[in-house]
């Protein structure tokens, strides 16, 4: 009889209350519970079953090796989640062990949210949606219901990689001028204002929701009301501001406040930015989740959610008076808003195969064509050098040669890759980019004592152009493995910091469609359409890469799980995804190591109008780059200018979240490492080998 009042008093308590109970860590604070006896009951068990408490918190999403164990989100001594100014990059991550469960997401909340489902018996896929409900609370500059995903699953019984396009689509009414116009016929000025991401135009049918529930459905196991709880507390209770999320609210002050709801919840009434570290509460974002819990999915596609995104695309008006072009979005694009399975992207590469994201993503063929060129020179003889904790430091040869795979890369991916359900990739097949032939022809265009500086796209027939430069900021991405052995690892984005700046229910709404490419036709030769060009229902190309790694049998096909990765940050992207890849297969560096590692490589983006020439990045932020003196005091920054490259140094933005499955003491186990160069944590059922 006890077993079961504990049972029932347990679940009974609010997620952070439960979370308390279970460290160990007092009452919580703060609970409106009125039921006394309740309350009672509760105490009274806890008392009589503290050892068993104890026990059950030590089996995972705890934080501390040593002493006493942290609950994410407590408060206590030692929380990840008590806010802290957005910095560069921070010292001193260590790798995580787990023992079958794990999850790196970019916000300990958020992290939190995940392992909690996973320790409760949950899928990956549960995981991922009680991680996207919270992220879209914790960090609304990076992601959220109003924005669009791409995801792999794994499925460990059936050893099947499936992908799921969560992408934004163009409304219905849109043409290949949405962008560039106000009206084809009677008003060929831009959109307003500018930037065009801050009017209704910019914004797409989002996409994210729904691609959570088909995946659900083919992958859930807990009930889906309940993967949205803490999130829902989190929003009704509130949350400390932390500091991205601080620094994107100030950054983008007057922006936000062209909308009544953005204004009303970033700012104070004086009119100054919530600072780091206030307690934000968001009833209307608990609402929001409320209802997806109770009514599924298709509630944030019809009815009042919906209604209430139309009617935001649709206002024409800022907060100050001053104009705001319409979008065109309608209840039947919301109603109409599909998301899709979809065939991943897959090569071999050494001893492993990687499966990536398919069109409309980009990244995926980019990163699997980078790896494909690299496949033809020794990328092992070129280890950093004094590997320690941050993975060391890279040689300027092993930068040069990755740097030039991904310019051929970025430049094939330029030219031919869009929404093949519009525009077809060469051939009809992602196979006529990654056959092993033509790679090594791109590989022989290499010198591996001069750059090439901006390289030419391969001859694979007369596809249309796709040339789109936007930058993706608002981005972010997270990687689970549950207690079955599934993997998700996702990418989930509302474009630019931020979105397009307009507000809704609780969420930012994305400025995904600045994705497309304004001009529908090629500047060059204006007769040439644009492959990247909006047309109704599209979606617009990205660069998210989410990516798995497996052990290749001897027959070349897919073998055991070994690595899932993936990152935000805009086209820069790919090349964070690579130098992980490589730093782990190719330089042995374990799952933190690699997260770690300096970023770099380079997008074959001209340096200036006209030029012959495209920077290659090598993140400055990293405590193994010296950038003073102009980076002359640097041997790789020199190094790589000797070899002919235009350095660019800035810091990088990178969230990259990894698991690589490996052996301690001869059994497998998970490890996994979180970017420090953004607020994330790793959570699981942990220990210390």
């Amino acid at each position: 009889m006890t077993k079961k009042i504990h049972a029932r008093a347990w679940r009974a308590l609010p997620p952070l209350a439960l979370a308390f109970t279970v460290a160990g860590c007092g009452g919580g604070g703060g609970g409106q519970n009125n039921d006394a006896a309740l309350i009672a009951a509760i105490a009274a068990i806890n008392a009589a079953n503290s050892a068993a408490a104890e026990a059950e918190a030590a089996k995972g999403c705890l934080i501390g090796g040593s002493g006493t164990p942290v609950v994410v989100g407590s408060g206590n001594p030692g929380d990840p989640a008590a806010p802290e100014p957005a910095s560069g990059y921070v010292l001193g991550h260590k790798l995580v062990y787990a023992k079958s469960y794990m999850v790196v997401a970019n916000h300990p909340l958020a992290t939190r949210a995940g392992c909690d489902v996973l320790k409760a018996g949950g899928s990956a896929v549960d995981a991922a949606v009680a991680v996207q409900a919270v992220l879209g609370l914790v960090e609304p500059q990076s992601s959220g219901l109003g924005g669009g995903a791409f995801m792999l699953h794994y499925d460990a019984k059936t050893k099947k990689v499936q992908a799921y396009d969560g992408r934004e689509m163009a409304p219905a009414a849109a043409t290949e001028n949405y962008l560039r116009y106000i009206d084809d016929v009677s008003d060929k000025t831009t959109p307003k204002p500018s930037p065009l991401r801050a009017s209704g135009r910019s914004i797409g049918t989002p996409g994210a929701v729904r691609m959570l529930d088909i995946a659900y459905k083919d992958h859930g196991k807990l009930p889906w009301k309940d993967l949205f709880s803490y999130g829902i507390t989190l929003a009704s209770d509130g949350f400390s501001i932390g500091g991205r999320m601080a620094a994107a609210i100030s950054i983008s002050d007057a922006e936000l406040k062209r909308d009544a709801e953005a204004t009303a919840y970033f700012f104070n009434a004086d009119g100054t930015p919530k600072a780091l570290g206030t307690k934000l509460k968001n009833p209307a974002y608990a609402k929001t989740l409320t209802t997806l819990a109770t009514e599924g999915a298709n509630a944030f596609y019809t009815g009042p959610i919906a209604q209430a995104i139309v009617d935001k695309i649709a206002v024409t008006a800022a907060v100050d008076g001053s104009a705001i072009t319409p979008g065109k979005t309608t209840m039947a694009d919301m109603t109409n808003y599909v998301a899709k399975r979809r065939d991943p992207v897959c090569g071999t590469y050494r001893d492993y195969y990687v499966c990536s994201m398919s069109p409309p993503s980009s990244g995926g063929i980019a990163v699997l064509q980078t790896l494909g060129i690299l496949e033809n020179f020794d990328m092992g003889q070129q280890k950093p050098t004094a590997i320690d904790i941050e993975g060391g430091k890279p040689t300027a040869l092993g930068v040069h040669m990755v740097s030039e795979a991904e310019r051929l890369a970025y430049a094939d991916r330029d030219r031919y890759v869009a929404d093949t359900d519009f525009v077809p990739l060469p051939s009809g097949s992602a196979d006529t980019m990654l056959n092993k032939s033509y790679l090594r022809k791109r590989y022989d265009l290499i010198s591996p004592s001069k750059s090439m500086g901006l390289a030419t796209a391969g001859d694979l027939g007369s596809v249309p152009l796709g040339i789109d430069k936007t930058e993706e900021r608002g981005t972010t991405h997270f990687t689970v493995v549950d207690k079955e052995g599934n993997v998700v690892t996702m990418t989930t984005t509302v474009e630019s910091t931020l979105g397009s700046f307009h507000m809704t229910q609780g969420f930012m709404l994305n400025n995904q469609l600045t994705d497309f490419s304004a001009n529908p036709n090629d500047t060059v030769d204006p007769s040439i359409k644009v492959a990247n060009r909006v047309a109704p229902g599209k979606r617009p190309r990205s660069t998210m890469a989410p990516t798995m790694v497996f052990r290749k049998n001897g027959d070349g096909s897919m073998g055991e799980f070994v690595m899932g990765t993936g990152s935000p940050g805009g086209s820069t992207i790919i090349q964070y995804v690579v130098k992980t890849l490589v730093g782990a297969l190719d330089w042995g560096l374990d799952a933190q190591q690699a997260t770690s590692l300096v970023d770099f490589g380079a997008s074959n983006s001209p340096t200036k109008s006209g030029s012959k020439n495209s920077f290659t990045n090598v993140g400055g932020e990293h405590p193994a780059i010296d950038t003073s003196n102009s980076g002359n005091n640097d041997p790789l920054i020199t190094g790589l200018r000797a070899l002919g490259h235009e350095v660019a140094f800035g810091p990088q933005s990178s969230g990259i979240s990894t698991i690589i499955r490996t052996n301690v003491g001869g059994k497998s186990v998970l490890t996994g490492g979180a970017d420090p160069r953004r607020e994330g944590i790793v959570l699981g059922d942990t220990f210390t080998p």
